[in-house]
């Protein structure tokens, strides 16, 4: 039976894959920062673990508990909108601790076992905001294309040894916790719009409520695109997840 290690299943695209790992007969470690095993099924393939991709210590004993894995989904990630000049350098530092960093560090604690058993997949869930430059988030789309990056140069490393990157970029969902962790920076970390930009950051704040109404990316996209990602050798480096993500990979 093959195993999977996902971060960030708390919640939207992370729990999502949980779900569908387990449905279609896999081993499904499910991290979680708070482990909360009630968000998913009952299962006697499913281990709930704790894991802070921001924490080396958290990331030792994961690598530790869990023995060998099959396949690694780097999926925890934060969100953050706001305007750059009124965004604190500590505020962006810890965005890219977890959408970059951490990522970065979960992948580096499992590279020896991928390469020593000469097998694997590595899945970095990024963003299709890396498509389509949009305002009010250059921060988090920052964290997100320096993943795209590693990501990229990661797997021309790998090849050698018969590990498999890819990335899968969803569009916008409201099945995520992504708006709320956004709101949440705005009120506890100091964000703030300054005067200057008050009527820009409005009529961005419209435009993006206006598009609610559009066709936009369910988390069962994007567990779809990973499912893709990991069991289809010949799947593309980069996989668009939801309808939003695909007209933005498209679009001249």
């Amino acid at each position: 039976m093959n195993t999977i290690l996902i971060t960030g299943c708390s919640t939207g695209f992370g729990l999502e894959t949980a779900r569908t790992f387990l449905e279609r007969g896999w081993k499904v470690i499910a991290t979680m920062r708070t482990p909360n095993a009630d968000v998913l099924p009952p299962s006697e393939h499913l281990r709930v673990l704790a894991l802070d991709v921001t924490d080396p210590a958290s990331i030792r004993a994961a690598v530790q508990a869990v023995g060998p894995i099959d396949v690694l989904v780097n999926n925890a990630g934060v969100g953050l909108l706001g305007i750059v000049e009124g965004t604190p350098i500590e505020t962006i530092r810890a965005t890219f601790e977890t959408n970059t960093f951490g990522a970065m560090a979960v992948t580096q604690a499992f590279l020896p076992q991928f390469r020593q058993q000469q097998s694997g997949v590595i899945v970095n869930v990024s963003s299709s905001t890396t498509l389509k430059p949009l305002p009010m988030l250059a921060v988090y789309t920052a964290s997100k294309a320096a993943l795209n990056a590693f990501s990229d140069s990661l797997a021309l490393e790998l090849e050698p040894f018969g590990v498999r990157v890819r990335l899968v970029l969803p569009g916008s969902s409201p099945e995520t916790a992504f708006g709320q962790n956004a709101q949440t920076a705005m009120r506890t970390q100091g964000l703030s719009v300054p005067e200057a930009y008050a009527e820009f950051a409005q009529g961005v704040t419209e435009a993006m409520a206006a598009r609610r109404a559009q066709p936009r990316t369910r988390s069962l996209d994007v567990a779809e695109a990973i499912w893709q990602a990991v069991t289809d050798a010949a799947s593309p480096m980069h996989l668009p997840a939801g309808a939003d993500a695909v007209m933005l990979s498209t679009a001249n």
